[in-house]
């Protein structure tokens, strides 16, 4: 089963993820909104190395994450992303072999995580262009999308580092241009939102 939650994402999450929250104090909104069971794509904006723990830490479920193949080309790295259960994906081509892979695990129920922009937004622009390959997996498994924004900055003891989930939904029934600017916008009205809970956070 894809969906079993390997031994060392376990061990991390249960070690790792007490520290990361102690040592970044992130803000956790609306994780009451990713579905308990069920095939679900969580998708958000890409903006530090660190956004996938962000989302881990937030949810009991196994989210197996899509990253680049570099990293499993690296045999420094490839250890560690196989035993997470990470899907390389090579960015510079079509890669059916990963989306396959992807789609196997939403069809038996399963958590993925990716990030539509493709790569990390190192611009000053809120959110980058995105890609197909979110709502064409989504479309094709009845999955649930859910749009997460992440703002702020991964520094000790952060006082800004928000990561806002949004409502769940479904693209099925829609066209691929209609579902992705859906997406897009619910990702941005929700990294927004990210922000604006920030400042809240400061007045007080």
């Amino acid at each position: 089963m894809m969906n079993k939650m390997p031994i060392l994402y376990r061990v991390g999450r249960f070690i790792l993820g007490p520290i990361f929250k102690w040592y970044y104090k992130p803000t956790i909104i609306g994780k009451e909104n990713i579905p308990k069971s069920g095939a679900i794509l969580i998708v958000g904006n890409h903006k530090h190395l660190y956004d996938q723990c962000l989302s881990i830490i937030s949810t009991k479920r196994y989210i197996r994450y899509m990253a680049k193949k570099e990293y499993f080309d690296n045999k420094k790295t490839k250890w560690f992303f196989s035993a997470v259960g990470c899907i390389s994906v090579d960015r510079q081509n079509h890669d059916g072999k990963a989306k396959d892979e992807a789609i196997k695990t939403l069809k038996e129920g399963g958590a993925i995580g990716l990030f539509p922009e493709g790569t990390r937004n190192k611009t000053k622009e809120f959110l980058l262009p995105f890609k197909f390959g979110s709502v064409s997996m989504a479309k094709k498994t009845d999955a649930y999308l859910v749009p997460f924004g992440i703002t702020g900055d991964y520094v000790f003891h952060s006082k800004n580092l928000v990561i806002r989930y949004g409502k769940p939904f479904k693209v099925t029934d829609m066209d691929m241009e209609s579902a992705n600017e859906l997406l897009y916008n619910c990702s941005s009205a929700t990294a927004a939102a990210s922000f604006r809970s920030f400042r809240q956070k400061q007045k007080k």
